[in-house]
C-alpha cells in the first residue's frame, strides 16, 4: 500500500530498529530526508498509546516514518544507514530493549521498496556481514500512528537526559564517523 505524501517528489519509508528515540535522531540527519516522525506500525490495536504498546501485546513496533526525496537519497541508501545503526540480528531485541515492541522491521509501501529490502538483507546474509543472520521483519506497511507529542524529537529536545547520553550519543557519533558524506 502506497502512502500519499505532501509532495509528489517524495516517498515514505517505514523502519523499526529498536526504540524510535535513537532511530529518529540518526535520520533527521540524513541530507534528502525532508521529515522524520516517531510512531507505532504494525499492530492490531487502533490508535495505541506507547504504554500500551509497551507491553508488547499490541503488536506494534516502535517505528519512524520518514519522508524523503528520492533525488537526494535512495531507499537503498536509507536501508544501508537502517542496517548500519542498529543490530538486525537479535530478535525483538535492541540493546537492554526487549519485546516486540523493539524488533528490526522495515515496512515497505511499494513493490520496489519489498524487492530492495529483500535483496539488501539476503546480500547481508550471504557474505556473513554481521557474522549473524538478519531476522529483519520484512512487511508490507498497513498504518502508522503517530506516538505522542512527547517522543517527536525526543533527543533534540532530551539531549541532557541520561538515556540519551549514554545510549543515543554514541550511536549518533558512529553513525556521523561512517555516514559524514550523507549528513545535512
Amino acid at each position: 500500500m502506497t502512502q500519499l505524501t505532501s509532495s509528489a517528489q517524495t516517498e515514505t519509508a517505514t523502519f523499526g530498529g529498536g526504540c524510535f528515540w535513537c532511530t529518529e535522531a540518526i535520520f533527521k540527519s540524513l541530507k534528502g530526508v525532508e521529515t522524520v516522525e516517531s510512531g507505532y506500525s504494525g499492530g492490531k490495536l487502533k490508535n495505541p498509546t506507547y504504554k500500551e504498546v509497551c507491553t508488547g501485546e499490541t503488536g506494534h513496533a516502535e517505528v519512524i516514518q520518514i519522508t524523503y526525496d528520492p533525488k537526494v537519497i535512495s531507499f537503498r541508501e536509507l536501508l544501508e544507514v537502517f542496517w548500519e545503526t542498529h543490530d538486525p540480528t537479535t530478535l525483538n531485541q535492541q540493546g537492554a530493549d526487549r519485546g516486540t515492541q523493539y524488533r528490526s522491521v522495515v515496512f515497505y509501501h511499494t513493490p520496489q521498496q519489498k524487492e530492495l529490502a529483500e535483496k539488501y538483507k539476503a546480500e547481508l546474509n550471504k557474505g556473513n556481514v554481521f557474522g549473524k543472520p538478519v531476522v529483519t521483519e520484512i512487511t508490507a506497511f498497513d498504518k502508522f500512528y503517530k506516538a505522542e507529542n512527547y517522543h517527536q524529537d525526543y533527543f533534540t529536545n532530551n539531549s541532557t537526559q541520561g538515556y540519551c547520553q549514554f545510549v543515543i550519543v554514541p550511536k549518533l557519533q558512529k553513525f556521523r564517523k561512517v555516514f559524514k558524506d550523507k549528513l545535512k
